[in-house]
């Protein structure tokens, strides 16, 4: 590598963060930063990163969409046989971080995930696009394919099979996640980046405090 990225460096100087500034409620809070990022015109703002664990604690990472804010709750949607899918139906504590550098900001959320009510993935996969439908159906998601072609093949023959109206498949569905720990973080100069932190207690009441950075 000619670069040495060990001087790649930005100093950050946008906005700045307190907990005087911020919402009592921290989902309210992040639904604020999520409207400004998409206002903002943001590549990608609903992007998140999901991060889980297998049986023996050996962590996974993937970029995906959120879906919705509801109750309180982060949804996205997946294949429930995927690799995440089954780490999450094993073991359902979560890790989930929302980059939007443009803002120089971040949201990392820790909570726990579970599925949606059917009647919930029903809905939302019936306001898909079609091929994305088909596509739901053709991706064994995260088996080993030979190439490409396996799975052209297999999307080909669900478009037969569901011409016009596709089921939603038993095996997709959506996942809420209940946050108990949620953390803002604006960059700030000199590496002294403001960072709030919100946390549960058992009562289900959310305490808000400053953290070094």
């Amino acid at each position: 590598m000619k670069t040495n990225i060990a001087d790649i460096r930005k100093d950050y100087a946008k906005k700045d963060l307190d907990t005087k500034d911020c919402l009592d409620d921290p989902i309210a809070q992040f639904e604020i930063w999520l409207d400004e990022a998409i206002k903002s015109e943001v590549p990608e703002p609903t992007a998140m990163i999901v991060s889980s664990a297998d049986e023996n604690g050996r962590p996974s990472s993937r970029t995906v969409l959120l879906k919705g804010v509801e109750d309180k709750k982060f949804i996205f949607y997946t294949n429930y046989t995927s690799r995440k899918g089954k780490q999450i139906l094993a073991n359902p504590y979560v890790s989930v971080t929302f980059f939007w550098p443009e803002l120089e900001r971040q949201v990392q959320i820790e909570g726990k995930a579970l599925k949606v009510a059917s009647d919930t993935s029903d809905k939302y996969f019936e306001s898909r696009p079609y091929k994305s439908k088909v596509g739901a159906w053709a991706s064994e998601q995260s088996t080993v394919i030979n190439s490409r072609s396996v799975i052209m093949e297999r999307f080909a023959k669900f478009s037969l099979k569901y011409l016009t109206s596709v089921p939603r498949p038993d095996h997709w569905g959506g996942f809420e996640i209940e946050a108990d720990r949620i953390e803002f973080w604006q960059g700030r100069p000199s590496r002294l980046h403001d960072r709030i932190l919100y946390t549960k207690d058992e009562n289900g009441e959310w305490g808000k405090n400053r953290l070094a950075p």
